[in-house]
């Protein structure tokens, strides 16, 4: 079965480090702020200024002034530290953050993303992107693995406006784990029962699939 979009936080998760500062995106990264390993600890970064962003907060604990870049109501770590959105994006410009996870449209087996905008439709803005895959170098893309109509995601060249070019390390999907290299997708986990034929099958770009693909963990 494909993963829900809880799961892909849940293994986002998994490729924290102690000491990371990791910014979170909107959408399912920001999820992956409740799993953040116990025996680890990372300094959750969001963008509008809030270092030591902590899990989302019960009815009992919420503040309406504490907000992430989605404008969600989220908590403060002990330690956290609060500035503007200048000094935010200094130190996410300046290269001190270690980890994104970003969402995605679109991404292609060089390590392209378009992730802003879609011709025709409404847009917001860039927000901050385009910083953010151009100053960490380890970069996670969680999506779905296919659009609603089935076509594939994961893509030889990006079709959409790209937001940053040749970026991409990691992509997580509801079907499978994947890094990029030498200009393909190698699949490195799938998702508990799904087959490496139905990950190939949904896949546009070049995959590489090298002996026995392990099934996530999410214990």
């Amino acid at each position: 079965m494909s993963l829900s979009r809880e799961q892909i936080a849940q293994r986002v998760a998994q490729e924290f480090n102690d000491g990371d500062y990791v910014n979170l995106g909107i959408g399912i990264p920001t999820l992956a702020a409740n799993y953040v390993p116990a025996d680890i600890e990372v300094m959750l970064q969001s963008e509008n200024g809030l270092l030591g962003m902590g899990p989302y907060p019960t009815k009992a604990s919420v503040d309406a002034d504490m907000i992430n870049a989605g404008k969600e109501t989220v908590t403060a770590a002990t330690g956290a530290a609060i500035f503007s959105s200048a000094e935010s994006f200094a130190m996410i410009r300046g290269g001190h953050v270690d980890v994104t996870v970003l969402g995605a449209f679109e991404v292609d087996q060089n390590g392209n993303i378009a992730s802003y905008m879609i011709p025709g439709k409404l847009v917001k803005g860039m927000g901050g992107a385009m910083d953010l895959v151009a100053g960490a170098d380890n970069i996670i893309i969680t999506m779905t693995h296919a659009n609603k109509h089935g076509e594939s995601k994961l893509l030889t060249q990006c079709t959409l406006p790209l937001t940053g070019v040749s970026c991409i390390t990691k992509v997580i999907t509801d079907l499978a784990y994947m890094e990029i290299e030498n200009g393909e997708f190698v699949l490195k986990e799938r998702a508990p029962g799904v087959s490496v034929e139905e990950i190939r099958s949904k896949t546009a770009g070049q995959l590489r699939v090298d002996g026995d693909i392990p099934e996530m963990n999410f214990v």
